[in-house]
């Protein structure tokens, strides 16, 4: 064997626009940092006219948008009744104030709605942050975005990153797998579209996250997390290895099948040029060659998992038809015609693109070009495969229209480039039919009748061969037939099924014991319906009889459980089955957090904002109900007396005891003024005060949601000028807002402060006040 090359370079791999293994700049949509970059590839150049992705007469457009600067987009997240008040500011505020706007003499273009978007959800605009920091008026613009980024209102996206979920075709309660998952702008839209109805706290469906990358995981927490719902649960493992997993159905173990999944394969990422500038020197055919295979066994492994009935949305953002056409048409020949392509042209009326090729020949790093598999010299077999070429079989290609594939080119819309398709799943793909003979007879013998889906076993075989043709020693994941890598069988626990290991029995290898990488997470424990812990809970918030007591979780086996998390009735079913197949980084939204010494306030824990609209359908008291004065009034001082509240909430605080209580705004139809949509924040009632637990950048997005403007000047002071008497000051009452760097008091999320205080034992209320 010869030694290794450590020097090697890997290919560059790319997934939603960002190369993997470097950290984002800030400013890399308008080129900073990269003026020594010529923009100019010539290989580049020569590949993409003689393949003819780009219509005759448009190269020169084509290229000319390649090197100009991508759109800032920005799309608003949320649930929908809180998403259309965020669409209501930026349009009558901060959209109005820019578009009159002049800086250094030139117009100011202001924000334009993606046309293509539902309900005008998605905005671009081509302000610069350099532009942004010139007029105090961009500059409230940009602190308005910013911290609104910060609380998961509003989310920094390509334009094209927000095409694959909207074909997916989300109902609440799909199961959803997203396979290359970080850092999340795609997995926060398919968790919005599961809560589209807010009224359901928990709905059916449920997103499972998966990422290769341990520590890109935690950047997919981070993203998730900012949407506090129960139904996402973010997992470590090779998506083309992705593990099989069980639920519970009625006392029998299933295989888990998903309705719907995400493959956004790590790619080449050549349509990003217009934002990763150092894609222009890199750039070569090679990366291509070196990803189609792994690009295959993702989405092998994809439609595996995937429900009869169920759709698949592969995406890039690489214009190569190596890594796209000819990765949908392997796919479609390997199913024989389990998967069908979908026609998704209209599912997005207004979004430009041009449809699939069927005809594209290779071409090698030094120029030379292959157009079919048999001028390949065997010297270059092992980096040239057949499946890189289009089907000989004129039949058969028509048969796959490969026309319905999408692809996006950056001159058409002012976007970057990408790549997408919609496969439908017919019937089981063609090797989960397959029955091993001595295991049908006993099935057959049997009483109960075991589908071929449900079976994933395939026939023994000496010789395996990988999905894009080559040869291999070892059984690949890819084939549903084979035991997985990581140690998981790929058949439920089923009564039918004899024992692997008796003699002329066909059967799954013994598994091995999964290997961890990465930080070692803290455990999951759900807690039962007689836990001692529910006992005060129950009593002091008069939880319905109805609430979900089983879905409650920690992450602690001994010792006093600090918080408490909750998931959706579907999430804990395949947590319970699945522990020892696979590596979850994190699930649940938390619902409590333990207060020090909390007892003498009637019960130890006190309500968590993250998990207040997943508690709120179940909790009948400590509520009070507060008008738009009244969260004026919470929001911009520290701890109020109650007789600083309206009439209604002043006399509802006053009947209820110490402790945690929920501050509940309702919307009132007659007044259009008001927010449209119901706001729940959590609380704190004190001894003659009353105090809201919010974090900094919620507590500014909802004095916006009420009228009352904040913005900080460079130096982070509040800027309460004449000239401008509504910044820092609400709208009619003069109150100085606290929403500002070192003034607002620290809130929930932060232990330090609140334990603090509520070690008092003199009857104060966290946050100090008598």
């Amino acid at each position: 064997m010869g030694r290794k090359n450590r020097n090697r370079q890997r290919p560059l791999q790319y997934r939603d626009g960002r190369p993997e293994g470097k950290r984002s700049r800030d400013d890399a949509g308008w080129g900073a940092g990269y003026s020594e970059i010529i923009k100019e590839n010539k290989l580049f150049e020569h590949y993409y006219q003689e393949l003819k992705i780009v219509p005759e007469g448009e190269f020169e457009d084509f290229m000319g948008a390649m090197r100009e600067p991508l759109p800032a987009t920005i799309r608003i997240t949320g649930y929908k009744s809180h998403a259309k008040e965020i669409l209501h500011t930026l349009k009558e505020k901060y959209f109005k104030d820019v578009q009159d706007l002049e800086v250094d003499g030139q117009k100011i273009e202001a924000p334009q709605p993606l046309s293509w978007y539902p309900d005008e959800l998605a905005w671009h605009t081509n302000l610069s942050r350099k532009i942004l920091r010139k007029s105090p008026l961009l500059e409230k613009f940009h602190q308005f975005l910013v911290s609104e980024t910060e609380s998961g209102n509003i989310s920094r996206q390509e334009a094209v990153s927000m095409i694959p979920p909207l074909l997916l075709k989300i109902e609440p309660h799909h199961k959803i797998l997203d396979m290359c998952a970080a850092p999340g702008s795609k997995t926060a839209q398919l968790i919005e579209m599961l809560h589209s109805d807010m009224d359901i706290p928990f709905p059916e469906g449920f997103v499972i996250a998966n990422d290769v990358d341990n520590k890109r995981c935690y950047l997919l927490v981070h993203q998730a997390k900012r949407l506090n719902s129960p139904c996402i649960m973010v997992v470590n493992h090779d998506a083309s290895n992705i593990p099989r997993l069980q639920f519970d159905n009625e006392g029998k173990k299933d295989v888990l099948f998903y309705d719907r999944i995400l493959c956004d394969v790590p790619c080449s990422g050549d349509g990003t040029l217009r934002k990763n500038i150092d894609v222009w020197k890199k750039w070569t055919t090679s990366n291509s060659l070196q990803l189609h295979g792994l690009q295959i066994r993702i989405a092998v492994r994809g439609v595996e998992q995937l429900a009869v009935g169920g759709r698949i949305v592969y995406s890039t953002c690489s214009l190569n038809p190596i890594e796209d056409e000819a990765v949908i048409a392997a796919l479609l020949e390997k199913s024989e015609g389990a998967l069908e392509l979908a026609e998704a042209s209209t599912d997005l009326p207004g979004l430009k693109y041009m449809p699939g090729i069927t005809s594209w020949k290779v071409m090698t790093k030094e120029g030379r070009w292959y157009s079919d598999w048999s001028e390949v010299p065997t010297s270059r077999h092992t980096q040239i495969r057949p499946t890189m070429f289009p089907p000989t079989d004129p039949e058969k290609l028509a048969n796959m229209r490969l026309e319905r594939c999408m692809r996006i080119l950056p001159h058409h819309q002012n976007t970057g480039g990408f790549f997408v398709a919609v496969l439908v799943k017919k019937a089981p793909m063609p090797w989960n039919r397959r029955y091993p003979k001595l295991r049908n007879k006993e099935a057959n013998s049997s009483s109960e009748v075991v589908p071929a889906e449900e079976l994933q076993m395939g026939e023994c075989s000496a010789e395996v061969t990988s999905v894009d043709g080559s040869p291999t020693d070892a059984p690949v994941e890819t084939m549903e037939g084979k035991a997985s890598a990581e140690g998981n069988p790929s058949v439920p626990d089923t009564p039918n099924l004899p024992e692997a290991k008796k003699e002329n029995v066909c059967g799954p290898p013994p598994p091995k014991k999964m290997k961890l990488f990465g930080f070692k997470e803290d455990p999951f424990v759900f807690l039962t319906e007689d836990d001692p812990i529910f006992h005060p809970i129950q009593a002091f918030y008069d939880l319905s009889p109805d609430f979900p007591k089983l879905n409650v979780l920690t992450r602690t086996h001994e010792g006093k459980k600090r918080h408490l998390y909750m998931v959706s009735k579907e999430l804990r079913n395949v947590l319970l089955n699945n522990s020892e197949r696979m590596k979850v980084i994190n699930t649940g939204v938390k619902v409590w957090s333990r207060n020090t010494d909390g007892e003498q306030f009637g019960c130890a824990f006190r309500l968590a904002q993250e998990g207040i609209y997943t508690l709120c359908p179940y909790i009948r008291a400590r509520i009070i109900n507060i008008s738009v004065e009244d969260v004026k009034v919470l929001l911009t001082q520290e701890n109020p007396f109650l007789s600083k509240l309206g009439d209604i909430a002043h006399n509802q605080a006053k009947k209820l005891e110490m402790g945690s209580i929920v501050l509940r705004y309702l919307p009132d139809p007659k007044d259009p003024d008001s927010p449209q949509c119901p706001i729940d924040l959590c609380g704190w009632r004190g001894k003659t005060s009353i105090r809201a637990f919010v974090t900094r950048n919620e507590c500014l997005h909802y004095l916006r949601m009420v009228g009352v403007e904040v913005f900080r000047d460079k130096q982070g002071k509040r800027d309460d000028s004449p000239a401008e008497p509504q910044e820092g000051k609400t709208e009619d009452a003069d109150t100085e807002v606290l929403c500002q760097e070192g003034d607002l008091p620290e809130r929930d999320g932060t232990e330090t402060a609140q334990n603090s205080s509520e070690s008092k034992t003199n009857g104060t209320e966290p946050g100090g006040s008598t």
